[in-house]
């Protein structure tokens, strides 16, 4: 190492601590992280009733998810791919992505080769991240509504306060 190096070694960023990313193997195991894994927001989840998705549409919806890798660079599994993951017909996955699409959830973008043929298609999910970015303040003001509230239990002569009575008409 010259000298030039080595002074420069030491003006190094670290832009992420040594231990960063390694909370995941710790819980799942080096070799499963290995093997890949899929970044999609919790409240994906939390608000799939809000989006009115059943079961079996989050988990297409998921499966999607996990080619998405690059914002610019849309999705596209075949529905062979995505039958065989799921446990479904190519009929059944065709179905539920036609429903996924119906909800504007998914828009689904047909593919073909310079001479052509048909490829798999491509599956743009701006729908998807625009509905829980409309969503996102509901649930943020009730996340801190109810930080809020824990730190008041929290403090002498809490008073819990008054849910309006349901009158009976």
């Amino acid at each position: 190492m010259s000298d030039k190096n080595k002074s420069d070694a030491g003006n190094v960023v670290q832009l992420r601590p040594p231990n960063a990313g390694r909370a995941s193997e710790k819980k799942w195991g080096k070799q499963v992280m290995d093997l890949g894994f899929c970044i999609v927001p919790s409240l994906l989840l939390r608000a799939q009733q809000r989006l009115g998705l059943n079961p079996t549409q989050l988990s297409v919806l998921m499966q999607l998810c996990d080619f998405w890798w690059e914002d610019a660079r849309k999705p596209h599994p075949g529905k062979k791919l995505l039958a065989e993951r799921l446990g479904l017909s190519e009929r059944q996955v065709q179905r539920y992505i036609a429903e996924l699409e119906q909800a504007g959830l998914v828009k689904r973008i047909e593919r073909r080769a310079t001479h052509g043929g048909k490829m798999t298609n491509t599956y743009d999910l701006s729908g998807l991240v625009e509905r829980l970015k409309k969503l996102e303040p509901e649930f943020r003001k009730v996340e801190e509504d109810v930080k809020t509230e824990r730190k008041a239990v929290a403090k002498r002569g809490y008073k819990p306060k008054r849910k309006p009575s349901a009158t009976a008409n």
